[in-house]
């Protein structure tokens, strides 16, 4: 009779079923040691048919590893930031590791105590995508590997794209198609991968840059930037986020102005969804799922000892859809 009390298999459990040593046992499930293929294949089916899991706090006693990794982000809201989940995620379980992930609403008093619950519930590294280029968790990052995305902090390796050629890209689409009054609308300039896309596409614009704004990581457009992108003064916008491209289209169709039509707009980062969008938005491709690939091999070598981590540079691609267009074809649809 079932009395309700769970009984966790062990590694005595399938040693005894499998009718073999408990060295084995253990080689076959942890794929060491000098075993037949048909006993160790045999030891494995003995194992699943029982329910056998192995014990991670045996593990770590053992190996001082509990095959967990964190991922710190600043917002969830952001479908760029669950996409980036996704590819670590997937990347993780693939190697072998669980991945502990938060958000921390862009709060740095969220981002240390994320940092001190994966420290403590025995996260081996964490990787990290800071709300800005500041170490809010120095102490913390110190206790376990930790690895950047996107941000630039000193002492920390990072992956990131190539932000001032992608800014150039974008730029420079939009002097293809026509355009001779460009605005800029970026994200917040204290972030330093905001400020390589802001300078490079500054670098292609000259004096076809008619302005330069900055606002919120947010749809919601602030005052000044809002003001210019339906002032007709730019025929089209070179956006920091897809996130801010969205707003602007967003709020150039709520003026009434047509998009592409009327203006423009080009986004970064191409974001899940942005070919949904109305238009489907035009973005510089940021290659998210490698930069995450990426993220968690560095960070599990760092986990083994297996040498320092060093910064990687991703190349960005320009992703072409219906919310740019040619400035002579826009003005006739």
């Amino acid at each position: 009779m079932d009395d309700g009390v769970f009984k966790r298999v062990t590694l005595k459990d399938v040693a005894r079923s499998a009718d073999v040593s408990l060295a084995s046992a253990s080689y076959a499930l942890n794929g060491t040691g000098s075993l037949g293929d048909a006993v160790r294949a045999h030891i494995l089916k003995i194992a699943d048919d029982l329910g056998y899991r192995r014990n991670l706090s045996a593990r770590a006693m053992r190996t001082g590893k509990t095959g967990a990794i964190g991922l710190v982000v600043p917002d969830f809201s952001n479908p760029f930031f669950t996409a980036l989940a996704q590819f670590v995620m997937k990347s993780a379980r693939q190697a072998g590791y669980c991945v502990f992930v938060s958000d921390t609403e862009n709060s740095a008093t969220l981002e240390q105590e994320a940092f001190r619950r994966m420290i403590d519930r025995g996260a081996d590294g964490v990787v990290w995508f800071p709300i800005r280029d500041v170490n809010t968790v120095e102490a913390e990052s110190r206790r376990v590997p930790t690895l950047l995305i996107d941000r630039s902090i000193p002492g920390l390796a990072a992956i990131r794209a190539d932000y001032e050629g992608g800014g150039c890209r974008a730029a420079e689409h939009l002097l293809a198609l026509g355009h001779e009054r460009i605005g800029i609308v970026s994200g917040p300039m204290e972030v330093a991968s905001m400020r390589a896309r802001v300078e490079g596409a500054k670098a292609a614009l000259g004096e076809r840059l008619v302005f330069n704004i900055a606002s919120s990581f947010s749809m919601d457009l602030e005052p000044a930037a809002l003001e210019a992108v339906v002032s007709r003064r730019a025929t089209a916008v070179f956006a920091g986020t897809d996130l801010i491209a969205l707003g602007i289209i967003r709020a150039a169709q709520g003026a009434g102005l047509t998009v592409p039509g009327d203006l423009a707009v080009i986004g970064f980062g191409d974001m899940p969804g942005a070919q949904m969008a109305n238009p489907p938005l035009s973005s510089i491709e940021m290659p998210l799922e490698d930069m995450a690939n990426e993220a968690v091999e560095t960070l599990l070598r760092r986990i083994e000892g297996a040498g320092e981590a060093r910064d990687r540079v991703f190349d960005t691609a320009l992703i072409v859809r219906a919310s740019t267009a040619r400035r002579d074809i826009a003005l006739h649809t």
